[in-house]
């Protein structure tokens, strides 16, 4: 008999422009990934400064859960939630960013949300900012390279925190924040723009990735900010950070292999744990930066609030694990985030994921030592194409071998010592991939 804490908080995730649709209903702005077009496998999504009519928009429509996230709920709750986990879009609420006076309608709709949560006895979990941010504050400054974005997000940040300060317990600021320290993550996570026209995962330069890591301390500033600020707001709030896992291993023993999974292991994941939990940049960031020419416009300032303003948790995705090597001529298996050697001792999903239980408790044990502090997992899960049978079911043993596998990970780091606080699976309903925003399930094939 496996046991998990009697206060676990399971459940499952989402996010808003993954969702929601009603895109420019009720006062909503233009949010970043409202100006990226669908894509398939074959042809890469696209992004346009200018919306083009003949091009298809997913997060326009999403699954609609603007105007029916009541009957969400009641599903969720027959599901048996303790949790939800959920982003608020930016836009809704500041339709431009830079505005001083929030979209009460947007305010409305999230409280009505939070209502029906509470209703339920379901925990709403609270993401500030997943992969969005205001298009016209994106076009202001060329995305969170501008430090204006750290006054417009703390703005936002205390006008919901104060706003929802009587329902909403759980916070987290930035969505799997280390996505900035990615190639890809220049428009996803930082609203840097890419050229006019070319697919989104663009070829890099000095100049993008520059931009990348300013942006990303920007958003560590903009983050201990909204930590500062909740706390006088409300002191019970728990307000974490949110990464996403990274786990990796070295592909042969050959110490070449070991540092370079290291130096790797450093920047996706420890770096922005460091900063956020620890309240510093870690010591092997100032060589990183060098070497890269990277350079940071901090200030004083900064630095003291990034050390003030350090999280309750670390919440994290994890969905696979991949191998480093120094030879650059291994080749790379498909992933998330990040992509890497496939392991020949785990098996890959039928996206070509590679599929490895395990390496969700090696990581939370190497972060746990690291941070020691409480442990929320926000997304874990896998994706498939399931068949609908004619009797309208869909038999996915698949996926419940998945997250059997993964939760027995999630007892033995309990069982290890360390405290999880829940686990929310993604996503708990159909919603638009992120990779290239297109539905391939029960809707059509874009």
């Amino acid at each position: 008999m496996y046991k998990f804490p009697k206060k676990f908080l399971w459940g499952g995730a989402t996010s808003a422009n993954q969702s929601e649709g009603a895109w420019n209903v009720n006062g909503k702005g233009v949010s970043t990934p409202d100006m990226v077009t669908a894509g398939t496998k074959e042809k890469p999504r696209r992004f346009y400064k200018e919306l083009k009519p003949e091009e298809y928009y997913p997060s326009h429509d999403a699954i609609d859960m603007y105007n029916r996230y009541f009957e969400d709920i009641e599903l969720f709750a027959e599901m048996g939630f303790k949790s939800y986990r959920m982003s608020i879009a930016w836009t809704r609420i500041f339709p431009k960013g830079f505005e001083t006076t929030p979209n009460q309608e947007g305010l409305d709709f999230y409280r009505e949300i939070f209502k029906s949560l509470k209703r339920k006895k379901i925990e709403p979990i609270v993401i500030l900012s997943h992969y969005e941010m205001p298009y016209e504050l994106a076009l202001l400054g060329n995305g969170w390279q501008d430090r204006r974005c750290i006054d417009c997000f703390e703005r936002y940040a205390k006008v919901v925190m104060e706003e929802f300060s009587d329902l909403v317990t759980y916070w987290m600021t930035f969505n799997e924040i280390n996505c900035l320290a990615n190639v890809f993550g220049g428009y996803l996570a930082g609203g840097i723009l890419p050229p006019d026209g070319p697919e989104m995962q663009i070829t890099e330069n000095h100049e993008r990735k520059n931009a990348r890591f300013n942006g990303l301390h920007n958003q560590f500033v903009a983050s201990a900010r909204a930590v500062i600020n909740g706390k006088k707001i409300n002191p019970n709030f728990q307000i974490g950070c949110m990464i996403s896992a990274l786990c990796s291993y070295p592909y042969t023993c050959n110490p070449e292999d070991m540092i370079k999974n290291q130096q790797t292991f450093q920047i996706n994941n420890w770096l922005c744990g460091d900063v956020q939990i620890r309240g510093h940049y870690p010591h092997f960031a100032k060589r990183y930066f060098k070497e890269n020419d990277i350079s940071i416009h901090w200030t004083q300032k900064d630095l003291k609030e990034i050390s003030e303003g350090t999280v309750d948790y670390l919440a994290f995705s994890y969905y696979m694990s991949n191998c480093i090597s120094s030879d650059e001529t291994v080749g790379k298996s498909l992933g998330n985030i990040m992509t890497g050697i496939p392991n020949p001792y785990v098996k890959q999903s039928a996206w070509g994921w590679p599929v490895d239980a395990r390496g969700l408790r090696y990581y939370m044990n190497e972060a746990y030592g690291r941070y020691e502090i409480p442990m929320f997992i926000v997304e874990n899960g896998i994706g498939a194409k399931d068949k609908l049978e004619s009797d309208k079911t869909i038999h996915d043993p698949y996926r419940i071998d998945y997250l059997k596998e993964h939760l027995l990970q999630v007892y033995e780091a309990i069982e290890d010592g360390i405290p999880v606080i829940g686990y929310t699976m993604w996503g708990c309903i159909d919603l638009i991939w992120n990779g290239n925003t297109f539905f391939d399930k029960n809707y059509k094939v874009l």
